[in-house]
């Protein structure tokens, strides 16, 4: 008898092991929590079509019903914040450094590559997360490259700026 108790205490240890939230810093799942908080637009704890295609509508980007589709695919199940952060592990390979969270996080704003809308991002910085206050916008606006003839920001040299390592990737 005593060997069963041992032998599920042991697979005890495994699972724990295993655990996603163990994957990433305290402070990275804190970073996942607002993103996913944002994209869950009707706040019910499952991010659906519906927060999607707000998501996009919200930073300008036209996401096919395919597109969508084939997002939520990618997840067993419904998408609730477990779910989501064992997606990002699994496409990280269960690693993302500061810097990844930095080029993702501002790729997300771009409406072509390379290009962000600087209203949209001045909203979005006062609208969601850490929000800033209008100083704040200007004062990264005022450090950002803006291209004169498309008046967008270029997001290649605005992440070269705050990624270390990220013109050698």
């Amino acid at each position: 008898m005593p060997s069963k108790g041992s032998r599920s205490s042991s697979k005890k240890a495994k699972k724990s092991g295993s655990n996603v939230f163990d994957m990433f810093s305290q402070k990275q799942v804190a970073e996942f929590k607002d993103g996913f908080q944002i994209m869950d637009r009707d706040r019910d704890g499952v991010i659906n079509k519906s927060d999607l295609r707000a998501m996009f509508d919200e930073i300008g980007r036209i996401a096919s019903e395919e597109e969508l589709d084939e997002m939520l695919s990618e997840a067993d199940g419904p998408i609730n914040f477990t779910t989501f952060l064992t997606m990002f592990a699994n496409k990280s390979g269960g690693e993302v450094d500061d810097d990844e969270l930095v080029i993702n996080a501002f790729r997300a704003f771009e409406k072509e590559p390379g290009e962000i809308d600087p209203d949209n991002f001045r909203i979005m910085l006062m609208a969601f997360g850490e929000k800033f206050t209008a100083k704040e916008v200007d004062d990264v606006l005022a450090n950002v490259e803006i291209d004169e003839d498309t008046g967008m920001i270029d997001s290649d040299a605005l992440i070269a700026m705050l990624a270390a390592g990220s013109e050698d990737e």
